[in-house]
């Protein structure tokens, strides 16, 4: 017999060879560097992973950046900023263009920088020398002033609250040249210098007269600049009403606790902002936050507010696909997927897992595929039954119940093949660190087991949805495979375009530059 290793069979000549190596240090598939870039954009927070540092992830999108074009830098930047709705990754991406493209920075500026804090994170991404200069430069620092000089008062208030640096040294650092007198009077009062208080806009000067005197109206400012004073539950609840949905969410222990609760008709007032639709859409909620809030509730939030947050989660996930076929749910519960889903950073972790996002994802598709199959794994699949009538938050709250060993990608695909089954649609949900078994030197384990599903199947179709900014797969992106990263709710209607044949599997980088600049 002629050797095997050499004379493989067809199968085993046309599955793609490995070309990388994982964070675990097993065989796997890299990125193009376009979409690469946009892995790293949509799951890159900086703060250090299971796998990785956030210095590693800085240095991955350096060196991403410099293997692709500016303009896919920057339709990237928008892409994860008002899509992924993420924050520090697309700073990065907008420093970082600001020495590859001036003009194309200036045109980008204002899609990527919404709100003071994005700016504050741009400067003190520019000065930190991560995207190559230590200063900002020319164009920025005309970007940066720009928008002191046209943003609201209000905008200048919110920016106003936070360091590292603070708004106060942000003037300092690019001397902007206001516009108006009641402008110059406001970068005054932010630096602490000598102003005309008749200068000040309305709300300041209230604020400066509630702070002195404790008489008056509560002023209309940002509530963190309140929180110093001696308020009473009446000033907590007029507070609540004015907030923004993302600002409620986040603070309802703080009301619990200032007594707002006890106050006749406050539940009922916070838990319909809660749970108003087009509140919760327009607030771009990723459905983790909401898990976030729900699970650090204080007992003296009440039941009617808890309920509104699940309310409100089941309209952040509405948008899960509903396929046609069998579906099949695969959500990694390994050790690795234990790690909070934005990384480990002190004092900033947050208390939500990649395990979390995993069962979310799979809870909602389920919701909406109430015949769909779920395979929860680690080294092997975990047997797991939920009701596709109990909320979203209760059942990824089972989920993550599950497993807690090594990562074998290839175990949900080998348990389908031992049954000779050949779904349409095999969903994963992973950090893709797969480890666990490992391939023979031609190709992943995991593509030598979806090649078995196709033989029987030539419909079939995978989805890889990664959540961590790792930088490769465990499946190559063909027309049957599609690798899409990210925790935001944007990933359903990627997948939704996959599974009805109206994408292919470059669709997501597609998306990204469809984007008119």
């Amino acid at each position: 017999m002629a050797n095997k290793s050499i004379f493989a069979g067809f199968t085993g000549n046309r599955l793609p060879k490995t070309d990388a190596f994982n964070r675990s240090g097993a065989e796997a598939f890299a990125y193009d560097p376009a979409h690469m870039l946009a892995q790293l954009a949509m799951t890159g927070t900086f703060n250090d992973g299971f796998y990785g540092t956030g210095e590693m992830q800085v240095a991955d999108i350096r060196d991403a950046c410099e293997a692709v074009d500016a303009i896919t830098v920057a339709r990237t930047a928008i892409y994860a900023r008002e899509n992924g709705y993420m924050k520090d990754a697309p700073a990065l991406l907008l420093a970082v263009l600001s020495g590859m493209d001036a003009t194309l920075f200036h045109r980008v500026f204002n899609r990527v920088i919404t709100n003071g804090k994005m700016l504050r994170t741009f400067v003190q991404i520019m000065r930190s020398g991560v995207a190559g200069r230590k200063s900002l430069g020319s164009a920025p620092k005309r970007r940066v002033q720009a928008w002191l000089n046209n943003a609201t008062d209000w905008q200048l208030m919110n920016a106003a609250i936070g360091n590292d640096p603070s708004l106060a040294d942000v003037i300092k650092m690019v001397h902007p040249k206001p516009n108006t007198a009641e402008r110059a009077a406001l970068f005054a009062w932010i630096m602490g210098k000598p102003h005309e208080f008749s200068m000040l806009p309305k709300a300041i000067q209230e604020y400066r007269l509630f702070k002195d005197t404790g008489k008056g109206a509560l002023p209309d400012v940002p509530f963190q600049m309140l929180t110093a004073l001696s308020l009473t539950a009446e000033h907590w609840a007029k507070i609540a009403r004015r907030g923004s949905w993302q600002m409620v969410r986040m603070n309802l222990n703080t009301f619990a606790r200032h007594g707002v609760f006890r106050l006749k008709r406050s539940a009922s007032e916070i838990a319909t902002k809660l749970r108003d639709p087009e509140a919760v859409r327009a607030a771009k909620a990723m459905p983790y936050q909401l898990l976030a809030a729900a699970n650090s509730l204080d007992a003296k939030v009440p039941s009617e507010v808890r309920d509104a947050l699940i309310d409100a989660m089941e309209v952040a996930v509405a948008n899960a696909p509903k396929i046609a076929g069998g579906l099949v749910i695969c959500p990694d519960v390994s050790w690795s997927m234990q790690s909070p889903v934005t990384g480990h950073r002190r004092g900033a972790t947050t208390s939500v897992r990649c395990i979390d996002v995993a069962g979310l994802v799979a809870a909602a598709m389920l919701r909406n595929n109430p015949g769909a199959q779920l395979m929860p794994f680690d080294t092997k699949v975990h047997k797991a039954w939920l009701s596709g009538r109990d909320t979203v938050m209760s059942n990824a709250q089972r989920l993550a119940d599950y497993g807690g060993g090594g990562t074998d990608c290839t175990a949900p695909l080998r348990a389908l093949n031992k049954h000779r089954r050949a779904p349409d649609l095999v969903v994963f949900v992973s950090d893709n660190e797969s480890w666990r078994h490992l391939g023979d030197g031609r190709t992943t384990p995991m593509m030598a087991e979806w090649d078995k599903i196709k033989q029987r199947n030539p419909r079939s179709k995978l989805v890889c949805i990664d959540i961590a900014p790792y930088g490769t797969t465990q499946a190559k992106s063909r027309d049957d495979i599609l690798n899409v990263g990210g925790f935001s709710d944007t990933v359903f209607d990627v997948i939704a375009q996959f599974a009805e044949g109206k994408s292919g599997p470059e669709f997501w980088v597609e998306e990204i530059n469809k984007i008119e600049i």
